[in-house]
C-alpha cells in the first residue's frame, strides 16, 4: 500500500497564481524579472488564500536600502482577530538577496526604471511575488502594441477560418 501523495490540502490555494497586474503589461516595458518573498501578518495569509489580494496600483520603493511593496490591497476577512488592526494597504517588506537589491537600487536610480509588482503565486506554502524592472511606454507605443495585438489575433482569427474550408 503506497500512501497518496499531496495531503488532504485543496490543491486550488497551493499552488497556482493569487493575484496578476494585467494593468503594468500595458503601461511598463517589463525588463527584468525577480522572485521575491513577503513579509506578512498572519490574517493576511488567510485573506489572500480566500482570494482577496490586489496588486493593480501597486508599486516597488526603496528605503533605507530595503525593498517595500506600496499600495498592494489585500482585504481583510470579516473573522479576522479582534485584536489585530487590519490594514488593507500596508506597506510590505518585500524579501530579497542584498544582490538583488543592490542590482535593483542602481538601475533605478541610475537609468530612471521603475520597480512594479507583475504577479502573486504561490511556490510550496509560501507566497511569492514576481517583481519587473519596468520603463514607462509613452501614448504611441501603447498604441503600437495594441495595434500588433489586434493584427495578431485577425491574422489567427483568418488562419483558423482557411484551414477549416479547406
Amino acid at each position: 500500500m503506497s500512501k497518496k501523495s499531496g495531503g488532504s490540502k485543496d490543491k486550488a490555494n497551493s499552488t497556482g497564481t493569487i493575484a496578476l497586474n494585467k494593468r503594468a503589461r500595458h503601461e511598463y516595458q517589463l525588463e527584468d524579472r525577480f522572485e521575491a518573498g513577503l513579509a506578512l501578518q498572519g490574517w493576511e495569509l488567510k485573506a489572500i488564500r480566500a482570494g482577496r489580494a490586489n496588486i493593480g496600483d501597486s508599486y516597488a520603493v526603496v528605503l533605507r536600502g530595503e525593498l517595500f511593496l506600496v499600495g498592494a490591497q489585500i482585504t481583510p476577512l470579516i473573522q479576522a482577530s479582534t485584536h489585530v488592526v487590519a490594514d488593507a494597504h500596508r506597506t510590505r517588506k518585500l524579501l530579497l538577496h542584498r544582490r538583488e537589491i543592490d542590482t535593483l537600487i542602481g538601475r533605478v536610480q541610475r537609468d530612471g526604471y521603475t520597480v512594479v509588482p507583475t504577479a502573486l503565486y504561490w511556490k510550496g506554502n509560501k507566497i511569492k511575488a514576481e517583481i519587473a524592472l519596468a520603463k514607462g511606454k509613452q501614448k504611441h507605443d501603447k498604441r503600437d502594441a495594441e495595434r500588433d495585438r489586434d493584427w495578431a489575433r485577425d491574422k489567427q482569427r483568418a488562419m483558423r477560418a482557411h484551414n477549416k474550408n479547406a
